[in-house]
């Protein structure tokens, strides 16, 4: 979807260089999720995995909704 890639890219522009290692993996994680379970989890629908997931969630959320 268009959509999950500008909210992703915005994150890489703005977050991962500076994300902790265990982030890196969880938004890596997160790539390999399908689209739409993606988006479930940004839209609150299901919950993320773990908490470092989580973590990622909201700032993909704040990135998408500055």
């Amino acid at each position: 979807m268009k959509e999950l890639d500008l909210v992703l890219e915005g994150y890489l522009a703005r977050h991962y260089a500076d994300a902790s290692a265990e982030d890196r993996k969880a938004f890596e994680a997160l790539l390999e999720l399908p689209d739409t379970e993606l988006l479930y989890q940004l839209t609150d629908r299901i919950p993320p995995a773990d908490e470092p997931q989580a973590r990622v969630i909201e700032i993909l959320r704040r990135t998408a909704h500055p």
